[in-house]
């Protein structure tokens, strides 16, 4: 990612906050670092990079301070709760996308990180509905369910319905 200070460019417009140049590209949408537009905003309707904090918050440094804090200390509760679903029964994943959800509310990182995986996500999936790749997992998920059902049917053949620890014993 290109970051051009709008200074070393004569530039008025873009970032006031940061000093990131704005480049519009070639669909017209401006994006803060010039990069493509889909990126900026098709996944997620469009919506600048930034804070969605209320107005009243945003006026007030130290105001704004605080809800970034109570901010991130909520997305890493719930970031913590999924990485601890992760071995455990619950939606692991579903939770820390969650807190990233929460993180994107004020932190760019995450906006961009969100972006990063939405578009991942839909690669896999179109990659998915390839018909190639599709045959080739039905074909492995055979192969591989073959496999499972002969070393099943090899250990009923050899030791019946008894169960593996007692193999072998009284």
């Amino acid at each position: 990612m290109t970051v051009r200070s709008d200074k070393a460019r004569g530039n008025a417009g873009g970032n006031t906050r940061t000093g990131d140049a704005v480049v519009p590209d070639d669909s017209g949408v401006r994006t803060p670092d010039g990069g493509e537009g889909e990126e900026a905003g098709g996944a997620d309707g469009g919506r600048p990079l930034g804070s969605r904090a209320p107005h009243f918050i945003r006026r007030s440094r130290a105001l704004h301070l605080s809800w970034q804090v109570v901010v991130f200390l909520v997305g890493l509760a719930v970031v913590v709760a999924g990485v601890i679903m992760l071995p455990l029964p619950g939606p692991g994943w579903v939770v820390i996308f969650l807190g990233m959800g929460i993180w994107a509310t004020e932190f760019v990182w995450a906006q961009l990180a969100l972006r990063w995986t939405r578009r991942k996500v839909s690669e896999a999936a179109q990659k998915a509905m390839d018909p190639r790749v599709r045959r080739r997992n039905i074909t492995l998920t055979a192969i591989g369910l073959a496999v499972i059902a002969g070393i099943g049917g090899w250990y009923l053949w050899k030791y019946g319905l008894t169960m593996p620890w007692k193999i072998g014993g009284h």
